[in-house]
């Protein structure tokens, strides 16, 4: 199964649309609040979404959290907030891919290291219109409907889709992308179909 097909099932949920199951070239994702835990494949971690415990009247701007918790030791630590849903799935051992759902027309990819606690590769349509190839930007700019769906980590490259539809492309367009980790750099090629 390509990873296209399985984030667009994550991205079906948030549009209503009824799912099959979710597989995966690593673990298999999950869908947070819904799921209640994702443990690590070697069981030493577990990511766990945590509800904000204000008052049904208050507004604080998020509604749940994605905590990071060490089995053994019980020590824990917050990955991030979303709203609505947000997907993820262990890629190895040591990185947590996550993809959070902003709202229904837009979605940003995240890498977190288990073993490390420093920030996040974060991989959203901003930081992407800096990084792609003048020829890619119009589908970025002009269309209102773009997604960005992490699927795993490989060799220090982050595996991901890029997706969307609106005025420039109504029929929609599909790129499947690697990010260099290290390096800052992308490369995407079309999905063939896609139109």
């Amino acid at each position: 199964m390509r990873p296209w097909r399985i984030m667009l099932g994550v991205a079906a949920l948030i549009t209503g649309l009824s799912v099959g199951t979710i597989a995966t070239l690593a673990s298999p994702f999950v869908v947070f609040p819904k799921a209640s835990e994702l443990v690590s494949p070697d069981g030493r971690f577990a990511v766990r979404s945590v509800d904000s415990a204000h008052s049904a009247s208050d507004f604080v701007g998020t509604f749940h959290s994605l905590w990071l918790f060490e089995l053994a030791t019980g020590r824990a630590r917050k990955l991030c907030d979303y709203l609505g849903v947000a997907s993820a799935a262990w890629s190895t051992n040591d990185f947590l891919v996550i993809t959070q759902y902003v709202s229904k027309r837009t979605s940003r990819a995240l890498v977190f290291s288990a073993v490390a606690a420093q920030d996040p590769v974060m991989l959203d349509k901003t930081t992407l219109l800096r990084l792609v190839p003048a020829q890619l930007r119009p589908a970025l700019r002009e269309n209102d409907h773009v997604f960005i769906e992490g699927s795993r980590v490989y060799q220090d490259t982050l595996h991901l889709t890029v997706w969307g539809y609106g005025q420039h492309d109504p029929n929609g367009f599909r790129y499947r992308c690697e990010y260099a980790l290290h390096e800052g750099t992308i490369s995407c090629i079309e999905e063939r179909g896609s139109h």
